[in-house]
């Protein structure tokens, strides 16, 4: 299994805006995703106020890859995401059971 971290950074101002996004649109996507074993969602904290970020639990390479394409280090971006978005970060992790 792969784990992917995806980290957002809105854009100054437009934190109520992708909030609204990422709960409405990002979050129901993402859970209804094939090849998704477990999403966690994180919302900004007072310390962050413009950091959201996802924590993903892939089946495999093969089905991440059916979702972003073969290039796994390039994010899934929506339209509707794109003009709120000031940067984006993507790590990647093989699971280990605990």
């Amino acid at each position: 299994m792969i784990v992917r971290i995806f980290q957002v950074i809105t854009r100054p101002g437009k934190e109520e805006e992708f909030s609204q996004f990422f709960r409405e649109t990002a979050i129901p996507l993402m859970k209804g995703t094939k090849g998704i074993v477990q999403l966690i969602p994180g919302a900004p904290r007072s310390d962050s106020p413009r950091e959201f970020s996802f924590v993903m639990v892939w089946e495999s390479l093969e089905a991440l890859q059916a979702f972003v394409g073969e290039d796994i280090s390039s994010p899934h971006i929506d339209p509707m995401e794109a003009e709120l978005v000031e940067s984006r970060s993507i790590k990647h992790y093989e699971f280990v059971p605990a």
